[in-house]
Parts: C-alpha cells; sequence; structure tokens
C-alpha cells in the first residue's frame, strides 16, 4: 500500500488519465487530419497536460531542493568523472564559495590532494553495493583547510551513474583528541592502556618517566617484558600476573582503586612504589572489558620516608639491629645490647644466635634464609641468656631493605618481653578456666581437641555439645545470681553423669561441651548423652520455687562429621539445635540431612525477609463453632507464605524463623491490618460473622507499640472492638509483666477479646495469669490429639477447664479432628471447638459462603 494520502493519488490519477486521453486523441488526429473545432480541442487538451506536467515538475524539483538544503552536512552530487553537479547550502557555507563557483568543476577544486585515481576505489565499492568512507582533508575558498569523513553512494540521474557525496566535519573531533593528547602529555600521572593480554597499547611521557623508560630507545612495551620485573603488594609480598591489579580490573569488570605496588627491575636493579588505580574500558555492545587504562603515581620518597619514620618511633622504646651480609658485621644500638646483656660486643649473627637457646637458635636461622630467598618478613619470640646467668625473652623483627632483592642487608628491631612471657606464664592456668564452674573454657577444649585430632592414633573423638533448656526462664524470672547458681549445679550434673569417660568445658552463657574418645566403644557418645539426660530429670530448686530446667544435645564425631574442630563442633550444634527444635530434653547425632535442612531454614529465612514487599503472604480463615449445634461463633485469620521457590508453606515452617530474625513485627502487624479489611467487607456485604482471632508474637509486646496500632487499624476500617479478638502464647507472661498489664489494659478499654493461645505448653506462670485482664483460654491441640483414652492428656484438658471455670474465662479447643474428642471436650464444658472436624483454613470467598447473610 502507497504510504501517500489518499487525496494526492487521486489528483496524480486524474493527471495521468488526461495525459492519456490527450496523447490518444494526437494519434487520431495524426491518423486522420479532424476538422477545425475538433484541432481547437485537441490543442486546449494537450496544452493542459503540458502545463500540469510542468506544474509536477517544478513541484518535484521544489522538494528536492528543500530536502537537499535541509541536510545539515555538506552535500556533493559527482558526475561519473568527478564534476560536482550539485552542492546543498550547508555545502556552500562549508567552503565559503558561491554554488556557481563550485558545480561544474571537478571535486579536486574542494580537496587538491587528492590523487589522480582517487574515484577508483569509489566505485569500486559502489559496485559492490557499499558505501565508501574516508577521512579527508576539505579546502575552503580561502585557503584553510579542516578534516571531514566522506560517506560516499551512487545512483542513476537519467541515465548517468552519479555519486552523492556526505561530508561530515571532524574539527571538533579533532579538538577534542588534540586536548586530550595535550591533557595526557603534560599531567604528572602515568597511564597506561594495557590490552586483554596485558600488552601495552600506549602509554603517556609520564608513564615512561616513571617506569625509566624515557629517552632509552626502547619500547614500553620491551621495558615491561614481565621476566624483568618482580611484582610486590605494599607488605612486600610478591604477586603473580594474575593479582596484578589491571589483571584483576580486567577479569572482574571493576575499577581497582588505590593500589599500593613495589616494582623492582632487575636489569637496572631499581625499585620503585607507586599508587595505582584501573579502570576499566568496554567496548560497544560488550559485556567483558576489551582494555584497561592503569594511571599511577611514584610514591617511592613518600614510602620511604614513612618507613624512616616508623622505624624511628620503634627505636625510641625498642632496640634496633642490622645485619650486613656483605661484610658478615651485626651492628646493634645501645638499647639492642642492653637488652641482650651479653658481656662481650655482639659483632656478627652467630655470636647473636649463641646466645639463644637451641631450639630458638634453628627457628631465627631458618626465619632469615627465608628473608635471603624469599624476601618474607619474620616475627619471632625468642629465649636467651644473659652472661649474668638470668634468662630474657625477646620480640625480634626482621626484613630485608625494600628494593633490596638480594637482601644483602637485613633490619628490624628486639624488644625485652621477659616481664610479658612471666606474667603469661603465670596466668596461662587461670587463662583455662571458666572462672564461674571450675572447668575448662572455650579456649582450652578448643586448644585440647585441636591436639586430639590433630593426633592420627586420638582422632576418632566425639563431640557432645549441650544446651539449657529454659535457662533464660529462670535468668530472667530470678535474675542472674540464681542464673549462675543453675549454671553450677549442671556443672555439677554434667560431670557426675559423664565420669572419667570424658572432658567437660564450659563454651559459653549456658551451653556445655563434652569431648569423649570413640576408639574402643563407638557408643560412648550416646551412652554419654543419656546419662546427662537423666542428671536433669529432678528439677532445680530455688527457695519454695521448682524449675524444670532439661538438656539438648547434639553429637557429632571425627572424622566423618569433620576434619577440623571448629566443623566438629558446629555441626555438634546443628544436630543440638535440631533436637532443641523438636523435642527438647533428648539428644540427636548428626547427619548431612540435618546439615541440609539447616540450610534450608537459611534460605527460609533468606527470602522471609523479602516475603511482604514481595506480597507473597495470604491469609485463611479457619471456623470457630458452637460443640452444641456446630454454629460458627467466629474466625481465627491464619498465615500462609506462598514463594515461587519454595512454595506454599505453613506458618509452623517460617514463624519462628521470623522471630528469631525480627521479620515477625511487621508480619504482625500486616496479619492484624489484612484480618480486619476482611471483616470490614464481610460486614459490608452483610454476612454475620462475630469475630475474627489473630495471633499475636511475644516480639509485637515488646518491640512496638501494640496498642496504638490496633486503634489505627480499628479507626482505619471502622470496627469495634469487639469484631477482634487477639491470641498470644505463654512468653508475653514473663517477657516485661508491667509493660504487659498497661498493653492488655488499653486493648481491653477498646473492647477487643484477649486469649492466651496454646495454653499449657509453655510456662504457665499462673501467678501472672490472674493478674491479667484476659478473656480466654485456647486449649492445645497437643493435648486434644490425646482425648479420650490418653489419661494425662485428659487429666491436663480438666486441669485447664477447672482453671477457665475458676477465673471465669472462656475456653477454645483447638485441632478437633474427630467426634469422639468432641463429645468429651463438650462433656468438661468446652462450648467453642476449631478443627478438620469442621474445617480447615479457608480461604475468604469459602469462608463466605459458610456464612449466614445477616437478616
Amino acid at each position: 500500500m502507497s504510504r501517500r494520502g489518499p487525496r494526492r493519488d487521486v489528483a496524480v490519477g486524474d493527471h495521468l488519465t488526461a495525459h492519456v486521453h490527450a496523447l490518444a486523441a494526437m494519434d487520431r488526429a495524426l491518423a486522420s487530419p479532424p476538422d477545425q473545432a475538433d484541432l481547437r480541442t485537441l490543442l486546449r487538451e494537450v496544452q493542459q497536460a503540458l502545463q500540469e506536467a510542468m506544474d509536477d515538475r517544478q513541484l518535484a524539483l521544489r522538494r528536492y531542493a528543500a530536502l537537499f538544503d535541509a541536510v545539515p552536512d555538506p552535500v556533493s552530487i559527482l558526475s561519473e568523472t568527478g564534476v560536482v553537479l550539485d552542492l546543498n547550502n550547508a555545502g556552500v557555507r562549508a567552503y565559503g564559495r558561491p554554488r556557481e563557483d563550485i558545480v561544474g568543476q571537478p571535486i579536486e577544486l574542494l580537496n587538491p590532494d587528492l590523487p589522480n585515481d582517487h574515484l577508483d576505489p569509489v566505485w569500486e565499492a559502489l559496485h559492490r553495493g557499499e558505501t565508501y568512507v574516508i577521512e579527508v582533508t576539505n579546502m575552503r575558498g580561502d585557503g584553510s583547510r579542516f578534516p571531514v569523513e566522506v560517506h560516499s553512494a551512487g545512483f542513476e540521474h537519467q541515465g548517468e551513474h552519479c555519486i552523492v557525496a556526505v561530508a561530515r566535519d571532524l574539527s571538533s573531533r579533532w579538538q577534542a583528541e588534540s586536548r586530550y593528547r595535550l591533557l595526557m602529555e603534560s599531567i604528572d600521572k602515568g597511564v597506561v592502556l594495557f590490552d586483554t593480554h596485558l600488552r601495552v597499547v600506549s602509554a603517556n611521557p609520564a608513564a615512561h618517566r616513571i617506569l625509566g623508560t624515557a629517552g632509552n630507545g626502547g619500547s614500553l612495551q620491551a621495558m615491561l617484558a614481565p621476566d624483568d620485573w618482580i611484582c610486590v603488594d605494599e607488605h612486600g609480598h610478591p604477586l603473580n600476573r594474575e593479582q596484578w591489579p589491571a589483571a584483576v580490573s580486567l577479569r572482574t569488570g571493576r575499577i581497582i582503586r588505590s593500589t599500593i605496588v613495589g616494582l623492582y627491575h632487575r636489569p637496572r636493579g631499581r625499585m620503585i612504589w607507586i599508587s595505582t588505580t584501573n579502570v576499566p574500558v568496554f567496548g560497544t555492545g560488550r559485556d567483558c572489558p576489551d582494555h584497561v587504562f592503569g594511571m599511577f603515581s611514584d610514591i617511592t620518597e613518600l614510602k620511604r620516608t614513612n618507613a624512616l619514620f616508623d622505624r624511628a618511633q620503634s627505636l625510641a622504646h625498642i632496640g634496633g639491629w642490622e645485619w650486613d651480609r656483605g661484610l658478615q658485621r651485626l651492628y646493634l644500638t645501645d638499647e639492642a645490647n642492653r637488652i641482650l646483656g651479653q658481656e662481650l660486643p655482639l659483632h656478627d649473627m652467630a655470636h647473636l644466635l649463641e646466645c639463644l637457646r637451641v631450639d630458638d637458635r634453628s627457628q631465627l636461622q631458618q626465619a632469615l634464609l627465608d628473608v635471603i630467598d624469599k624476601q618474607v618478613p619474620f616475627e619471632l619470640e625468642l629465649q636467651g641468656q644473659r652472661s649474668d646467668g638470668h634468662s630474657f625473652w625477646v620480640r625480634m623483627i626482621g626484613e630485608a631493605e625494600a628494593g633490596d632483592v638480594d637482601a644483602a642487608r637485613i633490619a628490624g628491631t628486639v624488644q625485652d618481653i621477659t616481664a610479658r612471657k612471666q606474667a603469661e606464664e603465670t596466668l596461662r592456668i587461670q587463662a583455662r578456666t571458666d572462672p564461674l564452674t571450675g572447668i575448662m573454657n572455650r579456649d582450652a577444649v578448643l586448644n585440647d581437641l585441636a591436639a586430639r585430632m590433630a593426633n592420627p592414633t586420638h582422632c576418632r573423638v566425639a563431640v557432645l555439645y549441650i544446651d539449657l533448656d529454659r535457662f533464660k526462664t529462670v535468668n530472667d524470672l530470678l535474675g542472674h545470681n540464681a542464673g549462675d547458681e543453675l549454671l553450677i549445679d549442671a556443672t555439677r550434673r554434667i560431670a557426675t553423669a559423664i565420669g572419667t569417660e570424658g572432658l567437660l568445658a564450659r563454651f559459653g552463657g549456658d551451653e556445655f561441651l563434652v569431648v569423649c574418645d570413640t576408639r574402643d566403644q563407638a557408643d560412648q557418645p550416646e551412652r554419654l548423652a543419656e546419662a546427662i539426660t537423666r542428671g536433669f530429670s529432678t528439677p532445680f530448686r530455688f527457695g519454695s520455687d521448682e524449675f524444670a530446667v532439661t538438656t539438648s544435645i547434639g553429637i557429632a564425631r571425627a572424622p566423618q562429621d569433620g576434619l577440623r574442630p571448629q566443623q566438629l563442633i558446629q555441626n555438634a550444634d546443628i544436630a543440638m539445635y535440631d533436637c532443641k527444635r523438636r523435642t527438647r530434653n533428648g539428644w540427636q547425632v548428626f547427619s548431612p540431612e540435618l546439615a541440609q535442612r539447616q540450610h534450608d531454614r537459611l534460605q527460609i529465612e533468606s527470602r522471609l525477609h523479602r516475603a511482604l514487599d514481595d506480597d507473597e503472604f495470604h491469609l485463611v480463615y479457619q471456623p470457630q463453632v458452637s460443640l452444641h449445634d456446630g454454629r460458627m461463633v467466629a474466625a481465627e485469620a491464619l498465615i500462609r507464605w506462598r514463594n515461587s521457590q519454595l512454595g506454599e508453606l505453613r506458618p509452623d515452617i517460617f514463624i519462628a524463623h521470623a522471630e528469631s530474625t525480627g521479620d515477625i513485627v511487621r508480619i504482625g502487624l500486616w496479619v492484624l491490618r489484612e484480618a480486619c479489611r476482611q471483616v470490614r467487607q464481610w460486614q459490608d456485604a452483610g454476612l454475620g460473622i462475630v469475630r475474627v482471632a489473630v495471633n499475636v508474637s511475644y516480639r509485637q509486646f515488646v518491640g512496638e507499640d501494640l496498642a496504638r496500632h490496633v486503634r489505627q487499624v480499628l479507626d482505619e476500617f471502622g470496627l469495634p472492638g469487639s469484631a477482634l479478638e487477639l491470641e498470644f502464647t505463654e512468653r508475653v507472661l514473663i517477657e516485661d509483666a508491667p509493660d504487659t498489664l498497661q498493653t492488655f489494659a488499653r486493648l481491653r478499654e477498646m473492647g477487643v477479646q484477649l486469649t492466651i493461645d496454646d495454653f499449657g505448653e509453655g510456662y504457665s506462670a499462673l501467678n501472672y495469669l490472674r493478674r491479667l485482664p484476659i478473656h480466654g483460654l485456647k486449649l492445645s491441640q497437643l493435648f486434644v490429639e490425646g482425648v479420650p483414652g490418653n489419661r494425662s492428656d485428659e487429666a491436663v484438658c480438666e486441669a485447664v477447664c477447672g482453671i477457665a471455670r475458676s477465673l471465669g474465662l472462656g475456653l477454645v479447643a483447638e485441632g478437633i479432628e474427630s467426634e469422639p474428642q468432641r463429645r468429651f471436650l463438650q462433656a468438661l464444658g468446652v462450648t467453642v471447638g476449631q478443627g478438620f472436624l469442621f474445617a480447615p483454613g479457608l480461604a475468604p470467598d469459602e469462608f463466605a459462603r459458610r456464612l449466614t447473610p445477616r437478616h
């Protein structure tokens, strides 16, 4: 389809029809002479057709001229032989000549430097269907020159081959390049451009001057031959080619800033220090750099000044020494001579070695050889004897002079540490003992375990990682003194349980470590774990209070579970954590599956942190029904998490992680608001929902102003407090009693229902329970699942029902899955329940379908 408008198509068609008619009439006139009237008509048609053709030609010429002169760059139309046929206005301005002085002239008028055969390569490219591009220098009318980039293309005009040439003025680019070259040549910072093989592409004069290649007639590439240079970092450690800052920048595609590097040129024996920044250069469309700029400054003098300053500081309080290997002469300052305390002057390193004990003598000899052979500095603590018979301890430091590749002179300091060593020996035993319990401490057991595992004949050991369950409860309720008493008693119980079969240490806080041998008895760790568990079966007494504190134990064996102490202990910790998470009061053996589960938990925590922002949570609603007639009286909002990689997860999988990381506060506020929004929506639809229960974490009590947030959400959705029930665990009872009481009082004033969830599972601090202004309790499904039939669970259910009745509290039983459970609980006086017997958690729409509309 033509892009021209429909009106223009009609007009052109009409013109063509008129022309055809005129030509046909002329043919008829030539075939048979017309009469006078027909001749006049014919002449008028021919006149009209001729006028229309002339008008169309003039219109086409005007359009061509407008387009031709609209191009901002000079455009020339050339004949096949290079004669200028036309030139646009931009060309007239650029060349500073009238159009009539250029049109009809050969192109050499504008570029007198062209060779005789300059059109040959142009036509070769055009015949191949390509555009010919060349950079040349054109001449203005006043004789001045300017650089251009010419793009030539071919076309036919009236049966002749012509060339259209567009010239782009390069003066601005040349000026920029000239300024760049001037900048590179004038700055005092060296600049080197490397390719991907670290070959030098270019370098400015400052780079030649700093690297010492200026004026020697050699190329910079030859002077930077890798075999001629030793490259070290700021501490004197050798750097291989892959560690050069330029190589790192190329490999990572990142800027490597302000790196101090030492360069020693072997042929000239010259050492320089530079501070270099390396910048990767990316070609168009590339994701990896193809060049890198290295910019550097000479800091040799600054480095030398700093070294002398540091040496002067040290010599103010420490003796100095220097060994000239060529002269075999040892120089000692007065302070160094005083520290060593030798009667005769020490003029050679051999004399210094003689006053050291045998083991330290060989240690110093090896260190000196490493300085000579590997340029490795040393720092040693050495023991020797003065001439008066007293022993001494010194801290000796030595290194070769910067740039002294052969280590002809080695210098350093010597410091008297005799007093410190004596104090260390006094404290060594104390440092291995835990001051509270009197058993080994963390460092001592790590050292002992490392020594065992390093010995091939004693590497079959096991670690028991022991954590006290509910220690924090005692510490928080009764104070740190009671906590210390508990740790001392726990130490006694563990020590009694293991006897002489294991090594006991306090690893930190309420955590203990037992190391035992497994060479003769493979099940030794499990037997000790059972003995420790039995040792904690008796509650701990503090005055008239009793606390059931148990242990969670993780077991890991070497070598299968770890070849290093930290690895073995870490795996035992993983097993302990799994035991504590599942059951407590027991032990768990490490397995790779446990490590994988911990890895999965870490994955959950990392994704959980972003879940709220990514809108991955949703709520389902489980009905709470009357056990008498099955009528729905309320609902509990239950959170679900749908992750694209992990799928849908229940709260028992991720809530504990959210509480440990603190994310539960934001998540809890979202649940509160979303549940109230849903209640508002149901009420607007005329449904008969009475109240929705929302679980509240203890962290929302201790970390945020819960009552204020509840008030804001209720006001936002226009709900009364009676539409909301907050469920919390017993942990809230002991976190911060004064603040908890105040928060509960404010919530109750709003009309919000307050319930203790999973009552009986946790701390059961009844002294707090009787003081809190709560409305009800929830009987945990942990006890409901055993009734009827399990006498212990029946007794707990009866006790909780009795507590609720005596305190005038409502009671809801959760986890009801069978009709016998419902009848048993109803007989105890429980009026409301929830569980799979009635319905699982329902989506809002499904829940709404089960509600009775309000009439």
